[in-house]
C-alpha cells in the first residue's frame, strides 16, 4: 500500500489516490454516465424506445456539466449531467412520478425549484445505473 495517494493494487483492483478501478466499475461521474447510456441505448421497447440525444463532449464540474439528454419518441425526459464524482439526471416531465420511482429504487432524489418543476435523481455507482432505468421506466409508463 503507498502512503503517497499514488497507485497500488489491492487484489484485484487497481487503486489511485482514492479511487478505485475495477476495469469498468469506475465509480466517476465520466465512467457512470457513459454507463447510463449504454444501458439506455441497450434497452430495447418498442414504441417507447429511449434515446441518449445531443451527446457533448463533457469535462465534469462541480455543479455538473450536460452531457446528453434522454427522448423516448418525440418527448424529452430528462437531461445528464456529469459531476466528478456523480452524475444527476435532471426529470423535466413527469417530476413527481420521478421521485417517487427514484425513492423507491433507493436512489437519493430532490427537487428541483424552477417553473416547471423537475427532480434531480443522483446516480453514485455503477450498481445504481440499472435502478435509474427503473426510473426511467416509471416516468415512460405515466406518461400513457
Amino acid at each position: 500500500m503507498s502512503d503517497d495517494g499514488g497507485e497500488y493494487v489491492d487484489g484485484d483492483q487497481r487503486v489511485d489516490g482514492d479511487q478505485r478501478v475495477d476495469g469498468d466499475q469506475r465509480d466517476d461521474g465520466e465512467a457512470l454516465a457513459r454507463r447510463l447510456a449504454a444501458a439506455i441505448e441497450a434497452d430495447e421497447r418498442g414504441p417507447d424506445a429511449l434515446a441518449v440525444v445531443d451527446e457533448a463532449a463533457v469535462e465534469p464540474t462541480a455543479d455538473g456539466a450536460f452531457a446528453y439528454a434522454v427522448d423516448c419518441g418525440e418527448t424529452r425526459l430528462a437531461d445528464a449531467f456529469v459531476h466528478p464524482d456523480r452524475i444527476h439526471v435532471e426529470f423535466s416531465v413527469e417530476p413527481d412520478r420521478a421521485a417517487d420511482a427514484a425513492a423507491d429504487a433507493g436512489l437519493r432524489a430532490r427537487p428541483k425549484a424552477v417553473r416547471p418543476p423537475r427532480t434531480l435523481v443522483f446516480v453514485e455507482s455503477p450498481d445504481e445505473v440499472e435502478r435509474a432505468l427503473d426510473v426511467f421506466d416509471a416516468v415512460v409508463e405515466a406518461l400513457d
